[in-house]
């Protein structure tokens, strides 16, 4: 299989003041090409430092593929430094600069001389149209790699992809492909998901299965590679259906989907509508609920009860239960879930209350601790989570949040007779 380097260059990508999301859209590109992206390197703008990655590039892969730095200013050195390492000149290429003037006299300006540069290409180099903006491409040919410099910016970029550098790879590729899918978990630490899935990682096999973890959502990585589509299709049909036996209900989705997103189809399923009481997530759970399109034909809204005295006057929180109890604590918890499905009229409630720190953590209730309420037709139940005081406060936040969509979610699939509910340990780590 073609192994490829993904170059993305520019001082901002480099000093983090800028995030390069050209390069993961890229490699996934590559990869449903046929071609497995080995190396993602941002090199600033310097002549030298981007000369030498260059050269280390084009010695060891098939294919690089650069983004940025084709631009008129005087930090875009990517034309340069291409020639500099095919050691050859640079020229002027008057299609080019026929297309500039074009571009911004279409737009009722005169072309400031500087973009003349954007015009200049390396002796024997292929230019590759943009027809999207006004620096072209270029394809060239550096030792034993295929070198293709895109523009840097996106849309730009993706048009140029698909139009000029696809269609080449393709042709050359003999119908090798490499594909690759995902599928999100969350209940499970990620040592307990690979311990399942220990001999489907040996390295070798064919599809690789690897995991990555993220505020408690591990995700298990799938990449087959075959002579073809369909073929590299079955591997990993045969793969996924192996590992969902399994793992059974921690999967939640697949690719992009949310929690939150599989907790909405389930509930569109039933017909149930949700409401939610936050205390410690201000919000945090409406705004992923929310964030799913179509959202409001099963989530009818929320309270953020941060005070105690609004957990009792729009939820109706007995306050001896807030005296006796405390506000952080599992009988609070229910009260606030009963509450909002009674209040809102829903079906279902979660309800979120704790300390996400920094400060405001005690002995008896450390930074960390959340109580979650569960309310659903009949019976509304309390869970006591600790999180851990060594986590930050939004990721204190984004774990209870997760953890409540999750709980409704195992209710939910526990109605529909699909699995019974499994209680998380409390830690989640």
């Amino acid at each position: 299989m073609r192994r490829a380097w993904v170059l993305a260059t520019g001082t901002e990508l480099a000093l983090g003041q800028s995030v390069d999301t050209n390069s993961p859209w890229l490699a996934a590109r590559l990869a449903a090409l046929g071609v497995r992206t080995e190396r993602h390197v941002v090199v600033a703008d310097d002549l030298a430092a981007l000369r030498d990655v260059l050269r280390e590039a084009t010695r060891g892969c098939d294919i690089v593929v650069l983004t940025g730095g084709l631009g008129p200013t005087e930090d875009d050195l990517t034309r340069q430094a291409l020639a500099d390492v095919a050691e050859v000149p640079l020229e002027l290429h008057p299609p080019s600069l026929e297309h500039l003037r074009a571009f911004f006299a279409a737009r009722g300006r005169r072309m400031p001389e500087r973009n003349v540069v954007q015009a200049m290409v390396p002796r024997g180099a292929q230019v590759l149209p943009n027809t999207c903006g006004t620096a072209p491409g270029l394809r060239v040919r550096l030792g034993r790699a295929d070198c293709f410099a895109l523009p840097g910016v996106p849309f730009e970029m993706y048009a140029m992809f698909e139009r000029e550098v696809a269609p080449a790879l393709r042709s050359a590729a003999g119908g090798a492909v490499l594909l690759f899918r995902r599928l999100h978990t969350y209940g499970l630490g990620e040592s307990d998901v690979g311990q399942r899935l220990v001999d489907l990682m040996q390295p070798g096999r064919n599809p690789t299965v690897g995991t990555t973890a993220q505020h408690g959502v591990i995700v298990v990585r799938l990449y087959a590679s075959a002579g073809s589509e369909s073929e590299a299709q079955q591997l990993l049909d045969e793969t996924e259906a192996e590992i969902r036996q399994r793992l059974g209900t921690i999967i939640f989705g697949t690719e992009d989907e949310t929690l939150a997103a599989a907790v909405g189809k389930l509930l569109l399923g039933t017909g149930a509508t949700l409401s939610t009481a936050e205390s410690c997530t201000g919000g945090l759970i409406g705004k992923l609920l929310t964030d799913v399109p179509g959202s409001s034909a099963y989530y009818v809204g929320g309270a953020v009860s941060y005070a105690n005295e609004v957990k009792t006057a729009l939820l109706g929180v007995p306050n001896e239960l807030l005296e006796r109890y405390g506000a952080v604590s599992e009988p609070v918890a229910r009260a606030m879930a009963e509450g909002a499905a009674a209040r809102l009229g829903t079906s279902h409630a979660v309800a979120v209350t704790g300390i996400a720190g920094p400060t405001g953590g005690t002995p008896q209730k450390p930074v960390g601790l959340v109580y979650i309420g569960l309310h659903s037709p009949g019976r509304t139940e309390g869970y006591e989570y600790r999180f851990g005081s060594d986590y930050p406060r939004d990721v204190i936040r984004l774990r209870a949040a997760h953890t409540a969509l999750n709980l409704l979610r195992l209710k939910l699939l526990e109605t529909q007779g699909s699995a019974p509910a499994r209680r998380m340990p409390d830690t989640c780590r």
